[in-house]
Order: structure tokens, then sequence, then C-alpha cells
């Protein structure tokens, strides 16, 4: 004999919907699981996905900043060299206009203008034009500076060639930065 003969008759239909009601329960609940399951995969998959599209996009942006602080570098290392080199040409300069200044503070130079022709005037002698023995000079007839007006003379010298220099590193500095 079947357990279904042992029911009541009346209570049939009702254990027969309960049976089929947990059957569909326990089929949905798999379905979920199951759809639970994939989606949870789906999701794993995109954050990989995600995470490798990032260090992607991180090792890139790396690699660029590394460039670029390379790039930093050798422009600094340029722009000290040319600091230096600057620094020198300023050195030297204020050393060779010293060594005038102290040439022509102790006679051991003198300097001379060109006169214009014509520029002694109606009462005055004209200077030789040639050379005497001992002299360097050649030209036209010159004139000797004060000593004075020497010095004041090597100082305006200085300072413009002072001003020259550092409008050269200027200019090297300015071309360095803007030079890719």
């Amino acid at each position: 004999m079947s357990v279904f003969a042992l029911i009541p008759s009346v209570l049939r239909p009702w254990l027969i919907a309960l049976v089929l009601a947990g059957i569909a329960a326990g089929s949905a609940a798999g379905a979920w699981t199951v759809q639970d399951w994939r989606y949870g995969r789906t999701l794993a998959d995109q954050a990989r996905e995600s995470a490798d599209q990032t260090k992607a996009r991180v090792d890139a942006l790396l690699a660029t900043l590394t460039a670029e602080q390379d790039k930093r570098v050798a422009l600094e290392q340029r722009l000290h060299l040319n600091d230096e080199t600057h620094y020198k040409e300023l050195s030297d300069a204020k050393n060779a206009q010293q060594r005038l200044s102290d040439r022509l503070a102790t006679a051991d130079v003198r300097l001379s203008v060109l006169l214009a022709a014509g520029a002694g005037g109606a009462g005055r002698d004209k200077l030789s034009a040639a050379a005497s023995a001992g002299s360097v000079v050649h030209g036209g007839a010159r004139a000797e500076l004060d000593p004075a007006h020497a010095q004041r003379i090597i100082g305006i010298t200085d300072t413009g060639d002072r001003g020259l220099i550092a409008l050269a590193a200027c200019q090297a500095y300015a071309k360095e930065v803007s030079t890719k």
C-alpha cells in the first residue's frame, strides 16, 4: 500500500499543493544559488578587469612621471653647468679688469685716444702720426688720457662686460628652459 493511500482524500489536494510548492521553492532556491554563483563570478571578473586596467594606467603614469623627472634632472644639470660657466666668465672678466686697472695705476699701461683730423685747433702743435722707437701706437695723432679718467673708463667697460656676460647667461637659461 502506498503512503498516498493512507492520507485522507480531503487532505490530498492540499498535500499535493504543499509538495509542489516545496519542489518549486527548492527549485527557486537552487536557481537563486546558481544565479548568485554566476553573478558573483561575473562581478569578480569585472573587479579583476578593473584592477588590471587601473594597474596599467598607474604603470603608464609612473613611466611618464619617471621620464619627466629624468628630464628635470638633466635640465637642472645643464643649468648648473651654465651657472658655473657664467660664474667663471664673470670671474675671468673681473680678474682681467682688475689687472688692467692695476697696470693703469702703476703707469705700466697708458690709455690713449685717436684724435680726429683737425682736432688740434689753430694754435696747437700737431702730434706726430709716426710711432716712436719704443711705442706700438700706429695710425693718426693720439692723446694720452689722465689715469683717473682711464680708471673710470675701465670701470665702465667692466660694467658693460658684466652686463653682456649676464645677458648671455640669461639667454642660455631661457634657451635651456624653453627647449623640450
